[in-house]
């Protein structure tokens, strides 16, 4: 799956993943290889890109949303900081 971590200042993130797990409005959730495609609002919070099955990267993002469609996910934030 294809992931971009998008800000209105820089792209913070472009690359295959395993997956990605994000802080939904209603709760965390995750997305895997070959998700239905999916639009939702995201809050503040741990945004985790599981880089393979063994290893991840973290970011704390201030809200926006994510577009999953054709095995790529957008995701869309106000601000975010690598931790």
């Amino acid at each position: 799956m294809t992931l971009e971590i998008l800000t209105p200042e820089k792209k913070l993130y472009s690359g295959e993943v395993y997956g990605v797990q994000l802080p939904g409005i209603d709760g965390l959730f995750e997305v895997l290889d070959r998700h239905a495609p999916i639009v939702s609002a995201l809050t503040k919070g741990n945004l985790k890109v599981l880089n393979s099955k063994t290893s991840s990267s973290n970011y704390t993002i201030q809200g926006g949303f994510v577009e999953v469609i054709n095995n790529k996910a957008t995701v869309l934030v106000e601000g975010a900081v690598a931790l």
